[in-house]
């Protein structure tokens, strides 16, 4: 079935042709055939119930045309659309930040949790902060914190920046070049990160919409898929988590327990690991255990 559109359309002809188009494709239909009207028309899902029977004219079609185009070639709906959303706040994309993902927001979920006062004036490091979702979702939940995003790539900066603003916390959310261990000043008391985590040899059986899609860098992790983790434990414990800090990995589904002893060989105290809504070992927690004045020594934060 061929992917076009006439204008003379009604939105609710046109979902019902976009479902059919991309089930005769091969791709489950009803869920991003929504997305992809809504997003090409658009419209809000109150457009959509209300006003079924409009047309959708000349450049919806064209639009819609192209985005069920692009969906059929394996293209992921969220890049079509370029923006997602992650915990009920919208980000922008970029061809240099990954999707967020339902998984991730365990790492949000996990890190609030260690958190009894939201109103603390906490500093916050996302390492590999990508498009920010993670960061920006604490700062919307923490109104006094403040926090530093991290990432090696400038687009990805950029295109933080635009969501950190976009959803109101500008004014608390710095971005930042460097690799992981770059020099950032004084210590953090939550450091989070999603950093890449999967096999590089791996990394060819992934989905069409993964490998093809998503940026080599937020996803290879190196022969066994754990150099970055390798590389922040390495920089956290030259100074840049608190005595008393908390330090939340994302892990991939079978690296919890590799992690978790990647952390208490760095010398950081064991902080439980929390399953996402697949039952899945996600998010990895660790602590910096307080130290006696007597025993405290001068840190470093160069890698």
């Amino acid at each position: 079935m061929p992917p076009d559109f006439d204008a003379g359309l009604s939105r609710r002809a046109a979902l019902d042709r976009a479902v059919a188009i991309l089930r005769a494709g091969g791709v489950e239909g009803a869920g991003d055939a929504r997305f992809l009207v809504l997003g090409a028309l658009g419209l809000r899902a109150v457009d959509l119930a209300l006003a079924s029977d409009a047309a959708i004219g000349a450049p919806g079609a064209a639009a819609l045309t192209d985005a069920l185009r692009r969906r059929l070639s394996g293209e992921p709906v969220a890049r079509i659309l370029g923006e997602w959303e992650f915990w009920g706040l919208p980000f922008r994309l970029s061809p240099a930040t990954l999707v967020p993902r339902p998984d991730t927001e365990t790492v949000v979920e996990a890190a609030l949790r260690t958190i009894p006062d939201r109103n603390a004036p906490l500093r916050i490091l996302d390492l590999g902060t990508g498009s920010g979702c993670i960061l920006v979702a604490l700062l919307s939940e923490l109104p006094r914190a403040y926090g530093l995003g991290l990432d090696r790539s400038a687009d990805a900066l950029d295109t933080a920046r635009a969501n950190a603003r976009a959803n109101g916390v500008a004014a608390r959310a710095g971005f930042v070049a460097g690799d992981w261990c770059a020099p950032l000043g004084r210590p953090f008391d939550l450091v989070v990160s999603n950093p890449p985590y999967i096999a590089s040899a791996v990394i060819a059986g992934l989905a069409r919409e993964v490998r093809a899609h998503d940026p080599m860098a937020a996803l290879d992790g190196g022969a066994d898929g754990l150099d970055a983790y390798r590389r922040i434990l390495t920089g956290l414990g030259r100074g840049l988590l608190t005595d008393g800090g908390r330090l939340l990995f994302e892990v991939g589904f079978d690296q919890a327990e590799a992690v978790a002893g990647l952390g208490r060989a760095s010398g950081l105290a064991p902080g439980g690991i929390t399953r996402d809504l697949a039952g899945h070992a996600r998010v990895v927690a660790l602590a910096r255990a307080p130290v006696r004045a007597a025993d405290a020594s001068p840190g470093e934060n160069a890698c």
